[in-house]
């Protein structure tokens, strides 16, 4: 993998300034307490009051949160947490979600181990059956990146959202809170590097930056592309989870302890942009997405019977990336 100490002749990506090379964010912040509703009282109106909306998304938020917390204290399936640990501590820290695809899994580590610069990629894995965790764990040994095998996630067969929610936050309070990396950040597993790029170079000026995502007056970072610094976030009463009531996905539960006194308006943004992998099919039915130099399969979106084809037309865009982070590799940087 790249160190982020060593040598690294290209320009770094550098998604996280204005135009004019301002930083966005601040160093320093103060974010608020957490709440323990979906949203303010204030903000339903009398119709969904006549329906007894606030009280009922009270009452299952209170049900997801016991559910949560009792996979929080879940043992560990495999891998040994003690050293996942040890090796995270101070350190510039990527973790991806793994579920079920071996492939994508070899993709993203092969290229984030040429082209990113960081110290170790974590990869957790939250697939349903064991066959696909073995593929995952064998791939994570080829490549030397550490391991875990989350407990059985409640959500995962429900609510795919909010499975990923609680994976990141089992990783979060199990091993990144007690680590204490230097910074830490979240990458979906279908999201792939083409160019050299140091995404923890934005922290040294703020907090924690990523992919915004709006939702009515509210923002969040998207949970596939989201980076923290640790000082500045370990003490917060930090979220992964979703708060869907409020309309919120995954990661935009910290939308109360992180960003909601931030103006979202000061958040320069990478270029995101949609299309087909596929020619003659309609956007939906192929879709993927370039956010900055970095190509986004959506896994999950698209039509299945073009689910292989679309594979094979990603491979064919990360073939030029493949082959730049392998001599990078070779070059031991």
């Amino acid at each position: 993998m790249l160190s982020r100490s060593s040598f690294f002749p290209q320009k770094p990506e550098r998604a996280h300034e204005s135009s004019t090379g301002r930083s966005w964010l601040p160093g320093r912040f103060q974010p608020n307490a957490a709440v323990t509703v979906p949203k303010a009282l204030r903000e339903y109106d009398w119709r969904q009051w006549l329906r007894l909306q606030p009280p009922l998304h009270a009452i299952k938020t209170a049900r997801y949160r016991r559910t949560d917390r009792s996979f929080l204290r879940q043992p560990v399936t495999h891998g040994n947490i003690q050293d996942i640990r040890a090796a995270a501590r101070g350190r510039h820290v990527l973790l991806t979600v793994a579920f079920g695809d071996a492939q994508c899994l070899d993709l993203q580590l092969r290229l984030t181990g040429g082209l990113v610069r960081h110290d170790v990629h974590i990869v957790a894995d939250n697939s349903v059956s064991d066959v696909s965790a073995d593929e995952n764990r064998r791939v994570c040994a080829d490549h030397g990146a550490p391991y875990v095998r989350l407990p059985a996630n409640p959500w995962t067969v429900k609510n795919p959202s909010r499975s990923h929610g609680a994976a990141l936050n089992w990783m979060w309070h199990n091993v990144l809170k007690p680590a204490a990396p230097a910074a830490f950040g979240f990458l979906d597993q279908d999201l792939f590097p083409t160019r050299p790029c140091d995404p923890f170079e934005p922290l040294e000026a703020t907090a924690f930056y990523g992919d915004l995502r709006r939702a009515g007056a509210r923002w969040y970072l998207w949970a596939g592309y989201c980076f923290f610094r640790f000082d500045a976030v370990s003490r917060e009463p930090l979220d992964f989870g979703l708060d869907w009531f409020a309309g919120l996905d995954t990661g935009g539960a910290n939308w109360e302890v992180l960003y909601q006194d931030v103006d979202p308006n000061t958040v320069p943004q990478r270029p995101i942009t949609a299309f087909a992998a596929l020619p003659g099919v309609e956007l939906r039915q192929a879709y993927c997405e370039w956010r900055g130099s970095w190509l986004h399969e959506v896994g999950l979106d698209g039509d299945p019977s073009l689910k292989a084809k679309k594979r094979e037309a990603v491979m064919r865009l990360l073939a030029p990336a493949l082959e730049v982070s392998l001599g990078s590799r070779g070059q031991g940087n």
